[in-house]
Parts: C-alpha cells; structure tokens; sequence
C-alpha cells in the first residue's frame, strides 16, 4: 500500500509590495499541446484543442525554475482565439424548482432543505458562479469542523478555494466509492445533479475556468494559484491521470525520489521563490515510502481602494474577551463604504474594496459571546443576503492591522465532515495509478497580513435584516470573521477569524 500526501493549499496573501503570476507553462516539461477533450475509450482528441495550446512553450525540468513579475498567462490572447471553454461557465442553466411544500427557513440540517436552499441560491447564477457556492458552503462547514478543535481565542485562516482545488486535482484519479466520497463532501455532487447539463468533467472545466478568471494581470489585484504534483519514481502514472491533470489542473506530474535530500532543498526552494520568501520550508520531513504528493498554493495582493492614512493608526484597546484586552494598532479611515446589519445573526457587516471588484467582508458580532452564532450559521445564503442589503454611505473605519500564520493538518476534520475513504487502505485511486494507494496527510498552510495599504497575502428572505444605514462608525475592537470574496466569480478566496490581532 502506496501513500499519497496531500499539501492543501499553502495559502498567502502577501504584502502590497509583491506582484505576479506565474508562466503556467514553464513548469511543463512536455511542448506538446494539453488534453482538452478525452473520448469514451481515454483517447485524446487533438483536434479539438484551441488554437493557443498548439503553439510552442518554453521547457524545463527544473524543479525550482519560476516565475517573474511580467510572467503572466495572457488570456487576451486566450479569448482573441474563440476559446468557447472560457465563455462556457458563463451560462445558466435551467435547473430544478425546490418543492413548494418544503420550509426553506426550517433546521438546515434536514438535506432536503439543504438542497432547496442550495438551488435557490443557484437560479440566475452562472456554472462559475453555483460552483464556487458550492466550494463556499464546503469552506464554511470546515471552518466549523477546525474551530471546534482549537480555542475560542485562536485565530484562524482558511483558503477554501485553494482546498476544493486540490481535492478536485485529486478526484481526478479517484474511483468508485471513494471519487463518491469526494464528490459528495465537497459539494460537488450537488452541484452535479442540479442539471442535467451537467456530469463529473464539469467540475474540473470550471476548475480551469476559475484559473482563467481569477488569475489576471488587469483586474487591479494579484492572485496566482500554482499546482505541483510530484510522484515516486518508481510509479506509473497513467497517461489519462498525467493529462488531465495537465490539462485541467496546470499541474504535470514530475518523476522524484523523496528519499534524496536534494528533493526536500529544491521542492522547498521552489516553494519559497513561489510565495516570495513569506514561507520558506513547509516541507520539513518527507517519507520515503510516499507515492504521490499533491501542492496547491494561493497568493493574493490587493490594495485597497481606499487606503488607511497611516498618520492615523494609533494602538488602542481590543478586546479578546470579557477578562482581556490588548493594546494593537488600529487603522483609522473615512470614506463611503457599504454595511449592513444582520439583526437575526445579532452582527454588523462591513465591505472593505480592494481594486478590481474584490473584497474584504468584515463580520462583527455585536456582543463579545455572539462569535459562536456567527460562526455556526455563515452559509453562502447568509453572505449573498449580506451583499444584497448593504448601504453605502460616509462612515469612519476603525479596523486593527493584523497579520495571521496558521498550519493545520486537516484529516481529522476531513473524517468528521464524512471523507474517510481516501485515507484507508480500501481507497480506489485506479484512475491515477495500478498501484494501492491512500492518503495520509493532508497538510493547509496560510499567512495574511493586512496593513494600511491593503492586504497581503437569491436571497431567501429578508426578515431581521436591515440595511445599516444610520451607523456612522464601525469600530472593530473585539473578534472579528474576515472573508475575501471575488464578487465576479462569487468566490470565497480566503476566510479567518481575528480573535486576537496581537498573536499571529
């Protein structure tokens, strides 16, 4: 039995100082096209490729060969070409009506009532658009599995988008009752059966097409996803596996002996040159008996639209608790801004804009015991409401500056959500190898860092909630839900609690 270790999004957002993405193609080895359709039999219809997969790319073996600033995918060119995969997740598809008999305001627990209020959400949403709901609800039922295992002052960070990425990467091999597994856990099943447009492949097209959405040089911000897959080289891997990945994820499988030193140097190498230096040696230790090992990471710049005059930032009280309080620095700022307050959940909602149609959603319980409520019942359904009500007027900020590096190991929490088949011995990754194979670590690494300058690193109802229009402050000082939302994808970046600005 072969072990598979999955490193799940080393997550950052960096500081405003750093840019780029990365040339997607120099860390390919093979100039020819990539897969872009597979027929019955797992053969691959070269002709169907688009025209910029036929042209020459650079090559390279090396394993730490990266990036610059002015290494961007130009999709300019992608869409000059006619590439109809980029344009296709913009359709909406006609999809299921929740029964009219069901409470949709009823205990969510109850699965039927789940999936009503999932397809209420996705009527008038694009493929991109019910998909990333999807990865959101996924991120948010995780968020609530890793804060039960830490204490109520922690802080924490998630990337949910760079996790459901990679799981995905991963479900590409996967079969049977393990790929089911996957599938339902992270949502995507549900978003599968919510048309009859749609099968398995459409989740990793949509993958792809977040690629292409997300990750481009002219929307005002930086966010770059990489993935690595590095296999024993003592393993086939099966070519349907190697170009899928390929194709769909960016991501070619590359022959390594994780028994040699020089492996860990240059794969942590590699790391640090793709994440700017922010994380220098995630991979402390690699066993010798791994088969297959799996990297996503997210990084993310944005600026804020309007920034916080630093002549402004003076330390001031924030309170972690009833008994504590901590002296931090607080950015201080006036300008309209849109909120909102959420009088059934008992928060107020403020939207801080970076450039370029992204955002950080700020969720401020109104009492220091209100966190816990917050946190067990935020659901896409609750973010779209948010965005839905929100008022803009002149308001004065204060927001602590903060900076966050969390590490988990997210199997136990993986388990207790219902995934369990992918790390037993009975996993079925026959789509990737003829070896067994299971997974035995799954690894999530973050850092953000928010500063004056900006950050590094359908509704269902409208009862109890009203537009926070007569609130002229917004004062943050005491714990807080953070999200980092594209509001052109509707996807859920990154997510965290400040719960003491001061410990990082």
């Amino acid at each position: 039995m072969w072990v598979i270790t999955l490193i799940s999004a080393v997550c950052l957002l960096a500081s405003p100082s750093l840019a780029g993405i990365k040339d997607l193609s120099s860390h390919f080895s093979d100039p020819k096209p990539d897969p872009r359709g597979f027929e019955a039999d797992g053969t691959v219809d070269i002709e169907s490729l688009p025209l910029e997969y036929h042209k020459e790319n650079t090559v390279t073996n090396d394993l730490f060969d990266g990036f610059e600033d002015e290494d961007y995918i130009d999709f300019d060119k992608i869409l000059a070409a006619g590439s109809d995969d980029y344009i296709e997740g913009d359709e909406v598809d006609e999809i299921a009506t929740p029964a009219p008999d069901i409470d949709i305001f009823a205990e969510p627990s109850d699965p039927k009532i789940r999936r009503a209020r999932l397809l209420r959400l996705f009527h008038g949403r694009s493929r991109l658009q019910r998909l990333n709901m999807v990865n959101g609800r996924f991120g948010f039922n995780l968020y609530r599995s890793l804060r039960n295992n830490v204490n109520q002052t922690d802080n924490i960070l998630l990337a949910p988008a760079g996790i459901s990425i990679a799981m995905g990467m991963m479900s590409l091999g996967a079969r049977s009752e393990t790929h089911d597994q996957i599938y339902k856990v992270l949502g995507f099943a549900e978003f599968v059966n919510a048309s009859h447009h749609y099968d398995n492949t459409t989740v990793h097209k949509l993958f792809r097409k977040l690629t292409h959405r997300l990750f481009r040089r002219n929307f005002g911000y930086t966010l770059r996803s990489v993935n690595d897959v590095y296999v024993k080289n003592s393993i086939s891997v099966k070519d349907t596996f190697r170009a899928e990945t390929k194709n769909y994820y960016f991501a070619e499988p590359q022959s390594v002996d994780f028994r040699d030193p020089a492996f860990l140097a240059k794969a942590n190498q590699r790391i640090q040159k793709l994440t700017k230096g922010l994380i220098r040696e995630p991979l402390k230790s690699v066993d010798p008996n791994m088969v297959l090992m799996l990297l996503n990471y997210l990084y993310f710049k944005g600026t804020w639209e309007q920034k916080f005059p630093k002549e402004m930032t003076h330390y001031r009280n924030f309170r972690v608790n009833e008994k504590t309080n901590v002296r931090v620095p607080m950015m201080t700022n006036k300008g309209n801004y849109l909120a909102a307050a959420d009088h059934e959940l008992d928060c107020d909602v403020l939207q801080l804009p970076y450039t370029g149609n992204i955002s950080m959603l700020i969720a401020l319980p109104r009492k220091l015991t209100g966190m816990r409520s917050l946190e067990q019942e935020i659901s896409p359904t609750v973010v779209n409401k948010w965005l839905k009500n929100m008022t803009n007027r002149t308001r004065e900020i204060v927001l602590p500056r903060f900076k966050l590096e969390q590490n988990y190991d997210l199997i136990e929490n993986l388990k207790k959500m219902g995934l369990t088949g992918v790390f037993e011995e009975t996993a079925d990754f026959s789509g990737m190898t003829s070896e067994r194979v299971s997974m035995n670590w799954l690894k999530h690494q973050g850092i953000i860092t928010v500063n004056e300058e900006g950050t590094e690193a359908a509704a269902l109802t409208q009862v109890g909630f009203m537009p926070l229009s007569s609130q002229i402050r917004f004062v943050v000082d005491h714990p807080f839900l953070f999200l980092i939302y594209e509001h052109r994808t509707d996807c859920l970046v990154f997510m965290g609690r400040v719960a003491n600005p001061s410990q990082s």
